[in-house]
């Protein structure tokens, strides 16, 4: 190019401050000088710095990504597109992913929700799928913190706000408090989508000369910035920083997403690709790189909602419910029509051009002019150093002291803060809606939803505990995949693949990237183990706050199928005179349990290792099981051990328990009963002796420990509790918490 771009009035002059201000670093700025030949326009500098920001590069992670397995034959597109997609049979795929929106929703809990949930949906259904079910993974600050009921007021209704007006049903997730996450909440956000296999749409530009069409809401103000905010740590000022916040609204994005699928259903559509992160500058730059093509944006044509915007605003503006299409030549007036009827903007702002660069006009001046092909290849890419975390040292049962009052101790425990029940929560999502809702929050350990249209059912689940990444990434990396396997196994489907949410603090810390190395090389190995392939994520870094960093949480969302829904069961109890079965082996791990942290005020020890090979066995037997009928009722064994996991089976139905440790038990009785070794289910069957001798069958622990019946939980010798007593303390908790005034 022979002249340099159109400046704006009153463009400022880039200085080092201006450029840091963008969050680029001295050595990325002469890279965008040494790609551009000249000194960038404040347009072309917002572009370089929206796109090279944590949040869109991944240039601190995308090294560690590679090493997770995406791969499988049900597999039809992995990481690298909007959502990922895997086969389902009979002619379906689900498509589905999950994204982080932790700043914005410390900054502003309701539309930072909010917000998370409408990107991701448009994520999905962008792909040409129309979304089943949504989840979610909240990690909150310490109760006592004097932000934290306010953030989880906020966060809650945002989500709920938005998905109940959208009407699809939020099924499944995790509440989870620790004062790790008092200055940096995180809120990560699934949805699951069903299309048919033969129209999966995809955002890869094609054909020079066809239309460029921006569809949905019009561009305001609100989120500019947003992508590099959410690239950068918090400090005291945080505040500051509230107009980076999208504002959403779910009644324009349920027009939006009916719209689309009527457009789908024509043959009009080439490419098309939501706008998220960094608004139009990241949708039409991706669109144009995947197809190895140019585009010119024609800015001024773009719908405005405020006066006096300018192109670099018009750029990165992250407004919601917007979307950018590439449609065949001709078909302008045939989407026009459709957009118009769901009464959404529709503009043609440009066309592809064969040029490989992003030129942008401003009422006839260009204003931006960018190689595109440099911006991703010269991208930062960074090798950051890392130092491992050291396994801590094994606790041993003799090193916890036992409870001295075992009812208070298994009160106390099912009224904390990560086990108190959280229906305060659900019962604000309408988990309901649609009518495909087979198992419901806590009726199981995944959330079950009914394909329309026949009898199979997708299993979904989210699954992470950070207590055991902080002790020792690569174990709980290893465990959050696991858990998730397990969890989508104990209702009887088969487990076919994962999305990841990678939350972690500042990578450019030696031992925050040393939690993230390890947690990825945990994660890659029990999805290769697993045959759990990586399908799609999102990485969410500097999640600090005055170099403060949160736990680390790699958060897994799971996705599995069942063939029959009839033939799924949930975990709870409602008949007596059933066998109570534990499935694999328990040594008594106390080590980062619950009951170390909640009865002995202690964060310490190793956490409870992972053997695979165990997992695979032990879980292909229940599932087995549950495929033969043989199965009632089924819980995995995580958080808080078998008592806690047989007091919720027997909350969730109403029926009491009568059991006893095995008489051959030589594990202390505290570390047997609130150990959380893995590759654990705890079973209710119809005859116990039958299942014992077929898991001994399958080469596989089990003992049976005693039967259901009664209104209450009793343990031989040690604690007898009257269900409804049980009952106040679980459920009271978050709505007594919630209420309080002080």
């Amino acid at each position: 190019m022979t002249t340099p771009p159109a400046k704006l009035p009153n463009e400022p002059v880039i200085t080092p401050q201006v450029v840091a201000e963008h969050g680029l670093s001295p050595d990325e700025y002469q890279r965008v000088l040494a790609i551009m030949g000249r000194t960038p326009t404040m347009v072309e500098l917002g572009i370089f710095s929206a796109m090279w920001s944590e949040h869109c590069s991944y240039k601190s992670s995308k090294v560690w990504l590679r090493k997770l397995p995406t791969k499988a034959p049900w597999v039809i597109q992995g990481p690298g597109e909007n959502a990922g997609v895997i086969d389902i049979g009979d002619g379906q795929a689900a498509i589905f992913k999950m994204e982080s929106h932790n700043h914005p929703s410390y900054i502003e809990p309701y539309q930072g929700a909010a917000t998370g949930v409408g990107g991701i949906l448009r994520d999905v259904f962008t792909m040409g799928a129309r979304p089943i079910a949504n989840l979610n993974a909240l990690r909150f600050g310490d109760p006592a913190h004097p932000k934290t009921r306010h953030l989880v007021s906020g966060v809650v209704a945002g989500i709920g706000g938005y998905g109940n007006c959208m009407g699809i049903p939020t099924v499944g997730g995790e509440t989870n408090f620790h004062a790790a996450y008092n200055g940096n909440i995180l809120v990560n956000a699934m949805t699951v989508g069903i299309a048919p296999t033969d129209r999966i749409f995809y955002a890869a530009a094609a054909g020079v000369g066809n239309p460029l069409v921006y569809v949905g809401s019009k561009t305001g103000r609100d989120g500019i910035h947003g992508a590099t905010m959410a690239s950068t740590e918090f400090s005291e000022d945080s505040e500051e920083k509230r107009p980076t916040v999208q504002v959403g609204d779910p009644f324009v994005e349920k027009l939006l997403l009916e719209a689309c699928l009527e457009l789908m259903a024509t043959d009009a559509i080439v490419a098309i690709q939501d706008m998220g992160a960094a608004g139009l500058t990241s949708s039409s730059f991706e669109m144009a790189a995947k197809g190895g093509l140019g585009v010119i944006v024609e800015l001024d044509k773009v719908p405005m909602r405020e006066t006096g915007m300018n192109p670099y605003e018009l750029m990165l503006s992250e407004s919601q419910e917007r979307m950018l299409i590439v449609l065949k030549p001709g078909r302008e007036d045939l989407a026009r029509g459709i957009f118009e009827k769901w009464e959404l903007d529709f503009a043609v702002i440009g066309r592809l051009t064969d040029t490989e660069r992003m030129v942008l006009s401003w009422h006839g001046d260009i204003v931006g002019d960018i190689p595109i092909p440099p911006l991703v290849t010269e991208a930062p890419v960074y090798e950051r150093p890392w130092t491992p975390t050291r396994l801590p040292p094994m606790l041993a049962a003799s090193d916890v002291p036992a409870p001295t009052d075992w009812n208070a101790s298994l009160l106390a425990l099912m009224s904390c803060p990560d086990l108190a029940s959280k229906a305060w929560i659900w019962h604000q999502y309408d988990h309901l809606i649609m009518g495909n809702t087979a198992i419901r929050p806590q009726d199981g350990d995944a959330a079950l939803v009914r394909v329309p249209g026949g009898h199979k059912g997708l299993a979904m689940t989210s699954d992470c505990t950070p207590r055991y990444v902080q002790a020792h990434p690569e174990t709980g990396g290893r465990q959050a995949v696991a858990e998730a396997w397990r969890n989508i196994t104990a209702v009887g489907a088969r487990p076919l693949a994962v999305t990841d949410n990678m939350n972690f603090g500042n990578p450019q810390k030696p031992e925050i990237m040393g939690q993230f190395a390890g947690a990825i090389m945990g994660m890659a190995e029990a999805c290769q183990m697993l045959d759990f392939p990586v399908v799609s994520g999102n990485v969410s870094l500097y999640n600090e706050t005055e170099g403060r960093p949160i736990l680390p949480t790699p958060t897994i969302g799971a996705v599995g199928v069942i063939d029959d829904i009839a033939c799924a069961v949930g975990s709870r109890i409602t008949t007596d005179g059933l066998a109570i079965v534990l499935v694999g082996e328990t040594t008594g791990w106390l080590g980062q349990s619950l009951y170390l942290r909640e009865a002995c005020g202690r964060e310490d020890g190793a956490p409870p290792p992972v053997d695979l090979a165990v997992e695979r066995r032990n879980g292909d037997f229940v599932r087995a099981q549950i495929a033969s009928r043989r199965i009632v009722a089924c819980h995995d064994l995580s958080d808080g051990g078998l008592l806690v996991g047989l007091a919720e089976m027997c909350l969730a139905g109403g029926t009491g328990a009568q059991v006893a440790l095995p008489g051959d038990n030589a594990v202390a009785s505290h570390a047997f009963l609130y150990g959380e070794d893995q590759a654990r289910y705890l079973v209710a069957c119809n005859s116990g002796e039958e299942m014992v001798q077929a898991a001994r069958a399958a080469g596989v622990p089990a003992t049976i420990l005693g039967y259901s019946g009664g209104a209450s939980l009793e343990v031989e010798g040690l604690l007898s509790l009257r269900l409804d007593d049980l009952r106040s303390a679980h459920e009271a908790w978050l709505p007594r918490y919630m209420n309080a005034t002080d």
